[in-house]
C-alpha cells in the first residue's frame, strides 16, 4: 500500500434518480500537492467531493485516508478526520456576522456563554497570516461573494483541517482576488496541507495545479501531470472534443439607443456612501457594452437599479424612449431580459421543477395559461423540453427535475436558456459565464453575440477579464460607483483595463466616446 496518499477514492459509484453521478471513479490525492478535478458542468465533481465530505454516500466505492479505510457518514466525520470544504454555493447564515460563522459549530463556551474573544484573535491571525482579510463584524448579507468565500475558507482553518476540498473557488472572484486565491493555495499545500481544486479554468489548473484528473459524464477519464500537459490536450480530455477558446465575431454595427440611463444614484446597504454615484451611460441596438470592475464597485447595485430590484435615489431610465424610471418589475422584465448575478437568490426558485423555473416570468401569457387562470401544463412541459435540449441543460429527470438538485452550472444554463428565449429589446447579462465549462462558455459566448448580431442591446456585466476583452465592444470600467473610463477592446490592454478597475487611471470619458 502506497502510504504517501493522503486520501484515496477507490471505485467511488454515486447513483440519484435517472442519473449515474459517479461511475466507477478512483481519485488519488498526495500529501501536500494541489490536486485539480477538471470536468464539464454535471460531470460528478461537486457530487464526488460531497461524498468525500459525508454529504452523500456511496453505493459502492471505498475511501482511504493514509492507508486505512474510513467511514464518513456526514460532515462531522469528515471534520473529524481533518477534511474541510469550501462549497460552490456556500453555506453560510445570511445574517449572522463573519466571526459568528467561523465558529458556528465549533463555539467556545464559557459559563453558558459565548467566548469570542478568544475566536476573534484566532480569525485575526489565520488572516493576516494568509492574507485573508475580514471585517469580522460584518453581516454574511452585507459583504461581497469574494469576502464570503475568504470567510469558507477561514472557517475551515479554523478548524485545522489538514485537507481542503475547494468546490469551483474562483467561480464569484475578480482578477485580482483569482491571484491572491492561488497565492494562498500555494501557501496552503507549502504548509503540507492537500488540496482538492475542482476548476474549469483550465488556466487556473495550469497555473497552480501539481496534478489533474478529468471526469467527464460521471466517468473517469484519466489523470495527468500538470508540467506535462497543456490546455488543449485538457479541454480535449474534459469535453471529448476540440474546443474553440478564442470568441469569433464580427466588428459590430450599432444602431439606435435603446438603453439610457441619466445620472444613476443607488443607496448602498453596507455604508452611508452611496453604491451608485451619478452614473450615465448609453446601449445601442446591436452592440455589448460590458461593465467591467473589481466585485463591489457598484455593478451589482446598478443592475438592482436597472431592473428595479432597489429603487433610485436619483436618475432617470430610459428604454427605447420609455420612461421606466418608477416602472414595475413584471413590466421591465417584459421589455427586458436579466441573467442575474446571484442565481440562487434572484434566478431561479430552487424547489421549482426546471419547467416551472423556465416559465417563471412567462407563466401568464395565453401560451401557457386559459382565460380561466389554470396553467396549461402541457405547453410549459413542451416549452421547458424544448430550451432543455436547445441549450444542453443536464439533468437526471428533465423538465420534472428540482432545480435544486441539479449542478450551479446547469441550473445557470436554465435561466441563460430562459432568458434568451423570451422576448427582449434589451439583455442585461451579469457574470452569465459563472462556473461554466469551456465549452458552455464557447456556446454562450457565441449565443451573446448572435443576440447582438439579431439586433438586440446587450448590457454585460462581467468581471473575467479574458470574457471582457473577448466579448464586448465598448467596456466602461467601474470603480467606487463611478464611470471612470470607457475603453474599445480592439486598442486597449489587459494591463490597461487592470490599472483602471484598480482605480490607478481614470479620463474624461467625453474623450473617448465612439
Amino acid at each position: 500500500m502506497d502510504e504517501t496518499y493522503a486520501i484515496e477514492m477507490l471505485h467511488i459509484t454515486k447513483r440519484f434518480p435517472g442519473i449515474i453521478a459517479n461511475d466507477d471513479v478512483t481519485i488519488q490525492l498526495k500529501r501536500g500537492e494541489i490536486h485539480a478535478l477538471l470536468g464539464e458542468n454535471g460531470a460528478g465533481k461537486s457530487t464526488l467531493m460531497s461524498v468525500l465530505f459525508g454529504l452523500y454516500q456511496a453505493e459502492e466505492g471505498t475511501i482511504r485516508k493514509d492507508g486505512k479505510e474510513v467511514k464518513i457518514n456526514n460532515p462531522n466525520d469528515a471534520n473529524d478526520l481533518g477534511i474541510g470544504m469550501v462549497h460552490q454555493h456556500f453555506k453560510l447564515v445570511q445574517c449572522f456576522t463573519v466571526l459568528d460563522n467561523i465558529m458556528l459549530g465549533v463555539e467556545t463556551v464559557k459559563g453558558g456563554l459565548l467566548e469570542k474573544n478568544e475566536a476573534r484573535k484566532k480569525v485575526m491571525a489565520l488572516s493576516e497570516k494568509y492574507g485573508l482579510m475580514v471585517d469580522p463584524d460584518a453581516k454574511i448579507e452585507d459583504i461581497t461573494v469574494g469576502m464570503q468565500q475568504r470567510t469558507e475558507i477561514l472557517k475551515m482553518l479554523y478548524r485545522d483541517n489538514e485537507i481542503l476540498i475547494f468546490d469551483e473557488p474562483t467561480a464569484v472572484l475578480t482578477p485580482q482576488e483569482i491571484e491572491e486565491l492561488m497565492q494562498i493555495m500555494r501557501n496552503l499545500s507549502a504548509e503540507g496541507k492537500s488540496i482538492l481544486f475542482i476548476s474549469h479554468k483550465l488556466n487556473e489548473i495550469m497555473e497552480v495545479a501539481d496534478r489533474c484528473s478529468v471526469l467527464r459524464r460521471g466517468k473517469y477519464i484519466g489523470t495527468v501531470d500538470i508540467k506535462d500537459t497543456n490546455k488543449a490536450e485538457l479541454s480535449r480530455m474534459m469535453v471529448g472534443r476540440d474546443v474553440q477558446l478564442v470568441v469569433d465575431k464580427q466588428d459590430a454595427k450599432p444602431k439606435e439607443t435603446v438603453l439610457k440611463v441619466e445620472n444613476m444614484t443607488v443607496a448602498s446597504k453596507v455604508h452611508k456612501n452611496n453604491a451608485v454615484k451619478n452614473v450615465s451611460l448609453e446601449v445601442r441596438a446591436g452592440e455589448i457594452v460590458c461593465i467591467a470592475g473589481i466585485d463591489g464597485n457598484g455593478q451589482t447595485e446598478f443592475v438592482y437599479g436597472l431592473t428595479g430590484l432597489e429603487p433610485l435615489v436619483s436618475g432617470k431610465i430610459t428604454l427605447e424612449g420609455q420612461d421606466i424610471t418608477h416602472a414595475s418589475i413584471r413590466s421591465r422584465s417584459k421589455e427586458m431580459s436579466h441573467i442575474p448575478e446571484d442565481r440562487h437568490k434572484h434566478g431561479l426558485v430552487l424547489d421549482y421543477s426546471l419547467e416551472y423555473n423556465m416559465v417563471l416570468q412567462r407563466y401568464f401569457e395565453p401560451e401557457f395559461v386559459s382565460g380561466a387562470g389554470f396553467l396549461k401544463k402541457k405547453n410549459i412541459r413542451d416549452y421547458a423540453t424544448r430550451l432543455i435540449d436547445e441549450y444542453d441543460v443536464r439533468s437526471g429527470q428533465g423538465p420534472i427535475t428540482i432545480a435544486r438538485s441539479m449542478s450551479g452550472g446547469n441550473q445557470q444554463k436554465a435561466i441563460i436558456a430562459r432568458e434568451l428565449d423570451k422576448q427582449h429589446k434589451l439583455l442585461v447579462a451579469v457574470q452569465p459565464t459563472r462556473g461554466l465549462d469551456v465549452g458552455a462558455i464557447e456556446n454562450i459566448h457565441a449565443q451573446l453575440i448572435k443576440q447582438r448580431d439579431e439586433g438586440a442591446a446587450v448590457l454585460l456585466v462581467s468581471l473575467e477579464l479574458e470574457e471582457v476583452m473577448n466579448v464586448s465592444d465598448r467596456i466602461l470600467v467601474m470603480y467606487e460607483g463611478e464611470i471612470v473610463g470607457e475603453l474599445d477592446p480592439r486598442t486597449t490592454t489587459a494591463e490597461e483595463l487592470g490599472l483602471y478597475m484598480a482605480g490607478a487611471k481614470k479620463t474624461d470619458r467625453k474623450e473617448v466616446h465612439a
